[in-house]
């Protein structure tokens, strides 16, 4: 149980400070305020990581642990908790957020404008496959970083919401969508299915990817 309450603890932890971050500083106004929030996402993992990843691994992301799981490095029955506890979790964070700043949005992620539908579903797949490709290889017990996993992990997200910010608003994270979105409603309840769908189809891409990367073909041994 302590490791679904960390998911939980870590994903609040992420939903309050990235996009409480992205609130505080109108993201998307001017470029600093990108790279504010950009860092903001980075760093909640790099600090829930050493804080937490001892104890559940530090996935606080669906897409993750889609990922870890298709990787055969976790239960399905561990893969389903984790995902329930992290949605809890973006809720709470957002429900935070929410109380200091109802009208703000909440950050929550949707379509930018002059984004279509078809370019926002390929920026959360891309990158979602990116970032959860340096999870999996950074964490990968024979080829991984070791403690350097949690820092590369975070500096990681930092780059995709420096680059995806301007198309989606970053998500490649279904918990930290749903948590504002249902709170938020309007144009942002009506994207989420996006950001629940186009990253978890990045992680599992992700995952085929790291498993051919690391597949030992009897061709090879030869």
């Amino acid at each position: 149980m302590k490791k679904y309450f960390a998911e939980m603890v870590g994903t609040m932890v992420l939903v309050l400070m990235g996009c409480g971050t992205a609130v505080s500083l109108s993201c998307g106004v001017d470029t600093a305020s990108v790279v504010g929030t950009a860092l903001a996402f980075g760093l909640s993992v790099v600090a829930m990581a050493y804080a937490i990843g001892g104890i559940s691994g530090c996935h606080i992301n669906p897409a993750i642990t889609l990922g870890v799981w298709l990787s055969k490095r976790m239960s399905g029955k561990d893969a389903l908790m984790y995902v329930l506890f992290q949605v809890i979790g973006a809720f709470i964070g957002a429900a935070i957020l929410y109380a200091l700043a109802p009208e703000s949005g909440l950050g929550a992620n949707s379509i930018q404008a002059g984004i279509s539908t078809c370019g926002a579903v390929i920026a959360e797949v891309v990158f979602t496959f990116v970032f959860v490709l340096v999870v999996l290889g950074t964490t990968d017990e024979k080829k991984g970083a070791g403690n350097l996993a949690g820092l590369a992990i975070g500096l990681s997200l930092v780059l995709v919401h420096l680059v995806c910010i301007h198309y989606t608003g970053t998500s490649v994270n279904p918990a930290r969508s749903i948590g504002p979105a249902v709170l938020a409603g309007g144009q942002a309840l009506s994207d989420l299915w996006i950001f629940i769908v186009a990253p978890l189809v990045g992680a599992a891409l992700a995952a085929g990817a790291w498993k051919a990367l690391t597949c030992e073909c009897k061709c090879e041994q030869k």
